[in-house]
């Protein structure tokens, strides 16, 4: 069982593994830059080289990094796209520091462009950032639905997936906020949302997991996450979710609402359901 939480990047990442290891995580998340800007600092290749050495020895999960919430890959304003090819093409690279690893991003809104403009060009841009030698996996990730998201309906994910060249390098993260939020019910139907997944996009593409209780009902399209077992979820849908075959060896990376302490107990808490 890999489970960890989102962690601030600016210690470095051996720090971050240290502290992840120290609230009893084995992967975390972190973003790539800051997550309401396009700044990123610079890489120390002997960091990123002690992270993976440290990750070998005490046997992490994959780890998922995020790129930041202002990247809307289909974007109207040919300024905002434009901040999300370099930022995305730049993230990309650097990734291969820590290779083999998880990029996460936010589909994106069209902005009243319509659904399939926004799935036609966050295809286009993907298929401009990324290359074949790359070791990172892409990950859409499922959204909420609320105003012009793109990538609430697991037939959106499967569009854009469909219009990438290089599709072995792309995958989904699934939200358990959002996806409860879109109205997946996998409170009372965790088969059958699976089930559904693997018919539309194949679980073969299903590589990660935001570990997220919901502050609002089924198909509210809201987006606000809450503590585990705190919110509409409750405790026993996470008990079923990092015990069901098809996600227990998943990356589970927690967002809630928590300082570090507050995950430490998280995390305790959800280990403390595995069967």
């Amino acid at each position: 069982m890999f489970i960890g939480a989102h962690l601030s990047a600016s210690k470095g990442f051996l720090a971050m593994g240290k502290q992840a290891l120290a609230i009893g995580a084995n992967t975390f998340q972190f973003f790539t830059r800051n997550p309401q800007g396009g700044s990123a600092k610079a890489i120390d290749k002997a960091d990123a080289d002690a992270l993976c050495d440290f990750m070998k020895e005490h046997n992490f999960g994959k780890l998922v990094a995020h790129a930041p919430y202002t990247l809307n890959a289909c974007a109207s304003v040919d300024k905002t796209r434009d901040f999300a090819l370099m930022c995305m093409k730049d993230d990309l690279k650097r990734m291969e520091y820590i290779p083999n690893n998880y990029y996460n991003f936010h589909p994106g809104s069209h902005v009243g462009q319509g659904i399939e403009v926004g799935i036609n060009k966050i295809a286009e841009l993907l298929n401009l950032v990324m290359f074949k030698e790359q070791t990172t996996t892409v990950l859409l990730e499922t959204m909420a639905g609320k105003g012009s998201e793109v990538g609430s309906k697991f037939e959106e994910l499967k569009e854009i997936i469909d219009l990438c060249n290089l599709k072995d390098k792309i995958g989904v993260c699934l939200d358990t906020c959002h996806v409860n939020d879109a109205g997946y019910d996998i409170v009372n139907d965790l088969d059958g949302v699976l089930t559904k997944f693997d018919n539309i996009i194949g679980l073969d593409k299903l590589k990660a997991l935001h570990i997220n209780d919901s502050k609002n009902p089924l198909e509210a399209h809201k987006d606000r996450h809450e503590l585990i077992g705190k919110g509409f979820l409750g405790i026993e849908a996470f008990k079923r979710i990092i015990n069901h075959p098809v996600l227990s060896n998943l990356p589970m990376e927690l967002e809630t609402p928590n300082d570090i302490d507050g995950y430490r107990e998280e995390i305790k808490l959800l280990r403390s359901l595995k069967a």
